[in-house]
């Protein structure tokens, strides 16, 4: 079963997106899917970065030991809300921080908003950091719009039929991509 790694990546008060994480984490043990575990940014609490990793000459052990989660993994969910039509600046701190880490790592994105438009603004942005990285964003969306209505604080789907119809199409690519990576490797 793969390890799949959902980047909760809001460190806000009174944050919504990590509803979203603690869903897809429910949604893929209840279905056995994946084991999942939820990295959450706020937890860490990092600094700002001002060099990569690989070039730090003391990096602290928790940067060392997201860097191996995200490293060993096979495949990340981000969830993310948009921030003005942007992604967090804790998100991007820990994009840029990594880099022989993304590459080739199926990356699926989670959008999340209090408006209508469900964080679709932060996609290309986002995508295309992590395409500088190497990474391998899947070519599928789960944007959610007004999260604040959409899922309780446990994480759970106001209308859970519909959302796990959506999460069913999203899971399964990133477990599609995840599966061709490891074809390739072989």
């Amino acid at each position: 079963m793969s390890n799949i790694i959902i980047l909760s990546s809001s460190v806000r008060t009174g944050r919504n997106s990590d509803r979203v994480a603690l869903y897809f984490k429910k949604y893929m043990e209840e279905n056995n899917l994946a084991n999942a575990e939820i990295v959450d940014l706020n937890v860490y609490q990092f600094p700002i970065f001002n060099e990569r990793l690989k070039f730090q000459p003391n990096p602290a052990p928790q940067t060392l030991e997201f860097a191996e989660k995200i490293k060993s993994s096979d495949g990340i969910v981000i969830v993310t809300p948009e921030y003005n039509g942007g992604y967090p600046a804790a998100l991007k701190n820990v994009v840029d921080l990594l880099y022989d880490e993304w590459h080739r790592k199926p990356t699926a994105i989670a959008t999340v908003s209090n408006g209508g438009f469900g964080g679709t603004q932060v996609i290309t942005s986002l995508q295309f950091s992590l395409w500088k990285m190497k990474a391998w964003t899947v070519p599928a969306m789960f944007p959610v719009p007004k999260v604040q209505y959409a899922f309780d604080e446990q994480g759970n789907a106001t209308d859970k039929a519909a959302t796990d119809k959506r999460a069913d199409a999203f899971i399964k690519e990133l477990l599609w991509c995840i599966e061709a990576t490891n074809r390739m490797k072989s």
